[in-house]
This record gives structure tokens, C-alpha cells and sequence, in this order.
């Protein structure tokens, strides 16, 4: 069912989800998206470039940002904008993974036009990874 834009208050969570990223679903990705840089797969050549170890490609990190917002909406076409700044990385580790956490909130509501802009706050290890992360969603 779609949220009624008029019963939106602002600050509000509307959604949160906690993603599990392993080494597999990086190449996973890399196969889908065609992205096979191998710093998303082998620490001895992310560590080569500077990097503390592998990390995960950064279009699969914003993928996964807006989908607790695509499941609160109900249809991803009501999802009209999108747009992040890539702020950290989220290095994957060999074992354990990561663990990429969304909270999405109410951050403005335009009964006129029907868009609510929902204000994404995604952390990795407590650190936010993606900022002035904000979906646009059409509930007219």
C-alpha cells in the first residue's frame, strides 16, 4: 500500500534495513554491473593503490541505500531523484564482510507537487559512507 503523503511528519523513519556484503557478492556484482576492477576483489591490489583492503563498488553501496526506500513506496517508478556524495569507503573483509546499515527519514514534504524527500543516513562501521544521501518519491 503506498504511505499517504499527508500523514508524513518530518524526522520520521519510514524504513531501515541492514545490508551483508561478502567478497562473493563483489564479484557477483562486478559480473552484473561489468565493473571488474580488481579492488573489488583482491587486497594485494587495493592494498597496491592505498588502500587498506578490498572495498565494495560504490554504485552497489547506493543500490542498496535506496532500497528500503523502493519497499516503503511500494514501486520503485514512484522513486523520481536520487543523488548521494560517496564519502568513505566500505572495505570488505576476507571473513567477516560488512555490514552496510540505512535508516531512511521524512526530510521534507511538498503536498503540492506529491513528493516527500526521504533523507538516507548510511553507515558502515558506524561511519556515515554515502552523504546528502536523498531519494525523491512521488505519492500523488
Amino acid at each position: 500500500m503506498t504511505p499517504v503523503l499527508a500523514d508524513l511528519l518530518i524526522g520520521s523513519v519510514v524504513a531501515e534495513a541492514s545490508f551483508s556484503l561478502t567478497r562473493d557478492s563483489l564479484v557477483r556484482y562486478a559480473g552484473a554491473s561489468g565493473d571488474f576492477n580488481p579492488i573489488h576483489y583482491r587486497d594485494d591490489v587495493a592494498q597496491s593503490v592505498g588502500l587498506s583492503g578490498v572495498l565494495a563498488h560504490g554504485m552497489l553501496t547506493m543500490g542498496l541505500a535506496v532500497q528500503p526506500v523502493v519497499d516503503w513506496v511500494g514501486d520503485p517508478a514512484r522513486v523520481v531523484d536520487y543523488q548521494v556524495r560517496f564519502t568513505r569507503p566500505v572495505f570488505v573483509d576476507a571473513t567477516d564482510g560488512a555490514i552496510v546499515s540505512v535508516v531512511a527519514k521524512v526530510g521534507a514534504v511538498d503536498l503540492g507537487a506529491g513528493i516527500a524527500r526521504i533523507d538516507l543516513s548510511v553507515t558502515f562501521n558506524g561511519a556515515t559512507v554515502l552523504g546528502k544521501a536523498q531519494a525523491r518519491v512521488n505519492l500523488a
